[in-house]
């Protein structure tokens, strides 16, 4: 497929863009300028990726002329240059084609991730400690923040449930496939006869809702403010500083006990509110969606089963793709971009196939 009609309307876009940023105004509203400096940020990675494509595909014809050449040393270079070259194009037109996707309205917007220990007792609740930890780790490899926002300790140190948000550049795009039921297999530090047990906790990655996606009204709040709880500081355990939210419509019920600040953390609960609210309004929408794309990728969904971690075998599969990697213990420690990269190339295909662009 050509591209170079789309780029060219990227570039114009760039340019309507840069101009804007340049404007002395542009910082007064916040919300725009946060967006338009992502987009702007979005455009110049697919254009520098652009420029670095057809650089790459010169110096492949260059290379493939130079090994036809009479000068056997010199074609005998230009032959070893030849699969780095493939490579690296192949990367950047996976690049250029994601880049140019319509754009999902949630996927530059920050997340709200909530473990929860599934079955399995107290291994369950380790095991979502693990993968809290594992996604601190990933976040931290790739210049994201995370933030708590709320937690329960279970008696061995695991977390029965534990939310918190992560910002940064494209969240919600690079964590958007961990949602679902995550299960593990191996031999719990509490098993007397070395049998592997497995056990369960489900993840659920949410868009972090604006004000403008979902309107709460104050009628339709019940706001409580309690004695925060648990670990985290003698500060936190001795003021009335935990706020719980019920949404009398949906029943949905927040609690946010992190912060030391009544206010703040009166914010977080809200804020975890919104996006749990337009969650279930895009989980209706997501209806829409095709059978065969929601086959491959699956959709999102708390019950859905979509990785087994594997100790003993070190292994780590992902079920939608039939991925298997034998890499567990660096995935871990939050290596998961050849996980998430995977992903990401599966549901490009499946959405390039729907465009019509395939």
């Amino acid at each position: 497929m050509d591209f170079a009609s789309l780029i060219a309307r990227r570039t114009e876009r760039f340019l309507e863009l840069e101009s804007e940023v340049s404007d002395p105004r542009f910082f007064e509203q916040a919300g725009r300028a946060k967006s338009a400096l992502r987009e702007r940020s979005r455009l110049k990675q697919l254009l520098d990726d652009w420029a670095a494509l057809q650089k790459a595909k010169s110096e492949r014809a260059s290379n493939g002329e130079l090994a036809r050449s009479n000068d056997a040393e010199m074609a005998e270079m230009a032959v070893a240059e030849l699969p780095p070259l493939d490579a690296e194009i192949e990367r950047l037109e996976h690049a250029v084609q994601l880049s140019l996707l319509p754009p999902d309205p949630n996927e530059d917007r920050d997340a709200i991730v909530e473990i929860r220990a599934g079955t399995g007792g107290s291994e369950a609740a380790l095991f979502a400690a693990d993968l809290h930890r594992m996604y601190q780790r990933y976040a931290e490899s790739v210049g994201l923040t995370l933030e708590p926002l709320d937690s329960s300790v279970s008696e061995l140190g695991g977390f029965r449930e534990v939310v918190f948000k992560v910002t940064g550049d494209d969240v919600f795009r690079r964590l958007r496939y961990e949602s679902g039921v995550h299960r593990v297999q191996r031999v719990p530090a509490t098993e007397a006869q070395g049998r592997i047990h497995t056990s369960t906790a489900t993840v659920a990655v949410l868009p972090e809702a604006e004000e403008v996606d979902v309107e709460l009204r104050p009628e339709e709040l019940r706001i409580e403010v309690c004695r925060a709880g648990g670990p985290g500081g003698q500060g936190v355990n001795t003021t009335d500083s935990a706020v719980q939210v019920l949404h009398i419509p949906t029943g949905l019920i927040v609690r946010c006990q992190d912060g030391r600040s009544q206010q703040k953390n009166k914010e977080k609960a809200l804020g975890i509110l919104r996006s749990r609210l337009l969650e279930a309004k895009q989980r209706a929408e997501a209806e829409k969606y095709s059978a065969h794309r929601k086959s491959l990728i699956g959709s999102g969904g708390r019950e859905e089963k979509i990785r087994t971690y594997n100790f003993p075998q070190n292994r780590v599969t992902d079920h939608r793709i039939g991925l298997t990697l034998h890499n567990l213990d660096r995935a871990m420690e939050g290596e998961l971009g050849e996980i998430i990269a995977a992903l990401q190339t599966r549901d490009m295909e499946e959405r390039l196939k729907e465009a019509g662009a395939a």
